[in-house]
């Protein structure tokens, strides 16, 4: 018993520590969201929860009120950026996310303070958001995420945050952006505006390749057929052609269409990409200088 009513308050613990870090946000009608004060000055919660451009506010918990300004929204990753004038208020307190393994207790902080607690379910590697975003690592919880909780934060058994939970990444499955992430990503919006991500232009169609074409491309799991072309897009400008195959980014085989964007959307825009191909039962090596993204609209 005596265990349990530790492990009760060691976990209360750190709900009241993270807590320290967290606000409401109203920016939408009726329900507000949770936000993190990530650094000084600066608040991080859920894109997909800012419906309003003006008039924001921000409320701590102890029901101290400030104006807050949007800096800009990154919808791939979900996250949004608001900036407040409160340089006396404690920001979070900042854990390792990548140590994170399946079976480690995990807490989601919402305003109020609320909380839901569970486990890691699922960890990955780096990912791609339906919303066309990359993450550094996919962190998959096993906790309710009540209303208002999107834009919180995900808390380990220490009280330390490691991510931002969000409804807003999948319809079916309660995920966690990475703290990594959410620090590169404030970086970009704070200095650019935006976030600045990689791309072809290249409709993709995977195809089995003949024993004649592995022979040109060895290692290749399956050819990678161009079937639409982004006009003027950057494999457009590089003489990419409909019906070209490609093989390999770098050196480095390709085996699904979510090979390239994957490769791609790391690489700084502006700079070179050696594509290996078949073309005409030929192969070929073409370098394609990397374009950037256009941005969606919301």
């Amino acid at each position: 018993m005596q265990t349990l009513v530790s492990l009760s308050n060691d976990l209360a613990s750190a709900v009241e520590r993270a807590a320290r870090a967290v606000v409401t946000v109203h920016a939408r009608p009726r329900l507000p969201s949770t936000g993190i004060v990530w650094r000084s000055g600066f608040i991080v919660t859920a894109e997909h929860t800012v419906r309003l451009e003006s008039d924001l506010r921000v409320t701590w918990t102890d029901g101290h009120s400030a104006p807050a300004t949007l800096v800009a929204r990154d919808p791939g990753t979900d996250l949004a950026v608001l900036r407040v004038a409160e340089p006396e208020r404690p920001a979070a307190e900042l854990g390792d996310s990548g140590a994170l393994r399946p079976g480690h207790l995990a807490l989601a902080v919402g305003y109020g303070p609320r909380a839901s607690w569970g486990v890691i379910s699922a960890t990955g590697g780096a990912w791609r958001t339906w919303r066309g975003g990359d993450v550094d690592r996919l962190l998959r919880v096993d906790l309710v995420l009540y209303p208002g909780f999107s834009g919180g934060p995900l808390v380990d058994a220490g009280g330390a945050v490691v991510g931002l939970v969000t409804s807003g990444l999948s319809r079916q499955l309660e995920l966690a952006v990475p703290a990594t992430t959410v620090s590169r990503v404030l970086d970009e919006l704070v200095a650019r505006g935006r976030v600045s991500r990689g791309y072809l232009g290249v409709g993709l169609q995977p195809v089995a390749l003949t024993e004649a074409f592995k022979r040109l491309a060895p290692g290749a799991g399956l050819g990678l057929m161009i079937v639409s072309l982004e006009p003027e897009g950057p494999a457009a400008r590089a003489g990419l052609l409909l019906g070209d195959v490609l093989t390999a980014l770098e050196g480095t085989p390709l085996h699904d269409p979510g090979d390239v964007p994957s490769a791609i959307a790391g690489r700084p825009v502006g700079s070179a990409v050696r594509v290996s191909l078949i073309r005409a039962g030929s192969p070929l090596d073409v370098s394609v200088t990397v374009g950037e993204r256009p941005s969606r609209t919301r």
